[in-house]
């Protein structure tokens, strides 16, 4: 072998090494739930119950939000939920739940139908006051007008309850 090509290679091994020894001692952290809290200060979480104060009114749907939006932080978070004076609070109510026609159709009756719906969140962070915010997050689906609003409002509004609750846990705890 050519000495100048067995020298060559012999620095390529070394800084081959000195790169391996250098990432061991690197801790590399990747979560996917997308949380990124400091489990040394934040250790609690208060969620109230968010009210339905829609003037259209679907019974299910209170719970059905209260559910998804407590196991997200219970599933993706290691924070102990508590009734009250959490170093995390959530508050809010649901705003909006309406359907509208979207599209019309070349009979001029309806062909396509919005479902809409709206929360208003009050964020509190006792460890970090300035994350503290006041939002609306939405939500919409439509469906086409020949299906039956009952037939389609379940699937629907745990569709459009995931997404609002995914963006509330983005803005709360993901810092996106």
């Amino acid at each position: 072998m050519i000495p100048e090509r067995k020298q060559f290679l012999s620095r390529i091994s070394l800084c081959s090494l000195l790169l391996a020894l250098s990432l061991v001692g690197c801790k590399i952290e990747y979560r996917f739930n997308g949380a990124s809290i400091n489990y040394n200060e934040v250790k609690s979480i208060t969620i109230e119950n968010f009210a339905n104060r829609a003037s259209f009114q679907w019974g299910p749907m209170e719970s059905m939000f209260n559910i998804s939006l407590t196991d997200i932080y219970a599933k993706q978070t290691k924070l102990k939920q508590v009734n009250r004076n959490g170093d995390l609070n959530l508050s809010g109510e649901i705003t909006e739940y309406a359907q509208m026609n979207k599209s019309v159709s070349s009979d001029g009756y309806s062909a396509m139908i919005q479902l809409r719906m709206s929360v208003n969140v009050v964020f509190e962070n006792r460890v970090k006051p300035s994350d503290d915010f006041e939002r609306k997050f939405s939500a919409s689906r439509e469906f086409d007008s020949t299906q039956q609003l009952n037939d389609v409002q379940e699937q629907l509004v745990q569709e459009m309850i995931d997404e609002i609750v995914d963006q509330i846990f983005n803005a709360t705890v993901a810092n996106w």
